[in-house]
C-alpha cells in the first residue's frame, strides 16, 4: 500500500489519480499508523513552505514522515514535497524543514536579473545526472518535459542528491534523491505520459520491495 500524506495542503488527490492513472493505488491518509505501516510514502505539496511544515507539525508528522523516510521503504516527495525533505526555505523568511537531507530552498533570481518571470510555470525539460535516477527513468526519453509551478528550488548541500536538473535563469535541482528517498520538484500528475511513467517506474520500485 502506498500511503499519500494529508497535512492539510497539497495535491492530494491529483497525485492520487496519478498514481491510479500509473497502475498503483493509493490511499490519502494523517494516521501516522498507517504511514508506519504502508510500503512506500508519497509527500505531495502545494503552497508555501512554512505553511506546509505547520500542517504537518499540527498533526503530529514530523516523526512519522522522518521515519518513513529512514525506513528504506520507497519516498516520493513532490514540489513542496521535495523542499520540505531540507534543512530549511528562505521563503516567508528563514523557516525550518525536516532535515531530512542537507541544504537549503532558495528563491529564484529577480526577473530584472534573468528576463523571467518568477514563478516558474508550465512545461521545461529535465536532465538526468549520470544515470542516478536510471531507475526511474527506465521508460523515460532522455530530457523529457514535465510539468512546474514554482518560485523556490531546492540547493542541496551534497551535489550527489541532484537526480536531474531543469534550466530557468539558473541550473537547478528538479529532482533529488538518496537511498530509498525521491522527490520531484515538478508535477508528476501534471506532465503527462512522462509524469505518469515517473510515477509507474516509483510504484515498480514498490512492488519489487514488497514482492
Amino acid at each position: 500500500m502506498i500511503a499519500i500524506v494529508d497535512y492539510g495542503m497539497g495535491n492530494l488527490r491529483s497525485a492520487q489519480k496519478g498514481l491510479e492513472k500509473a497502475g498503483h493505488p493509493a490511499t490519502i491518509t494523517d494516521d501516522p499508523g498507517i504511514i508506519a505501516a504502508a510500503h512506500a510514502v508519497v509527500l505531495p505539496g502545494v503552497g508555501a513552505f512554512k505553511d506546509c511544515y505547520k500542517g504537518l507539525k499540527s498533526r503530529g508528522l514530523i516523526q512519522p514522515i522522518r521515519d518513513a523516510a529512514s525506513s528504506g521503504r520507497p519516498f516520493l516527495g513532490i514540489c513542496v514535497g521535495l523542499q520540505l525533505l531540507f534543512e530549511e526555505s528562505e521563503e516567508g523568511g528563514v523557516s525550518k524543514g525536516l532535515g531530512i537531507l542537507p541544504g537549503r530552498v532558495v528563491r529564484f533570481p529577480d526577473a530584472r536579473k534573468t528576463g523571467l518571470k518568477v514563478p516558474h510555470m508550465g512545461w521545461n525539460s529535465i536532465k538526468p545526472v549520470d544515470g542516478r535516477a536510471a531507475r526511474l527513468f527506465k521508460d523515460i526519453p532522455p530530457e523529457p518535459y514535465v510539468y512546474f509551478v514554482h518560485s523556490y528550488y531546492a540547493r542541496p548541500a551534497d551535489e550527489s542528491l541532484v537526480l536531474a536538473t531543469c534550466t530557468y535563469g539558473v541550473e537547478f535541482a528538479a529532482m533529488v534523491g538518496r537511498g530509498n528517498i525521491f522527490a520531484f520538484q515538478f508535477h508528476p500528475e501534471k506532465s503527462q505520459k512522462h509524469g505518469i511513467g515517473l510515477l509507474r517506474a516509483f510504484g515498480d520500485l514498490v512492488k519489487g520491495d514488497t514482492g
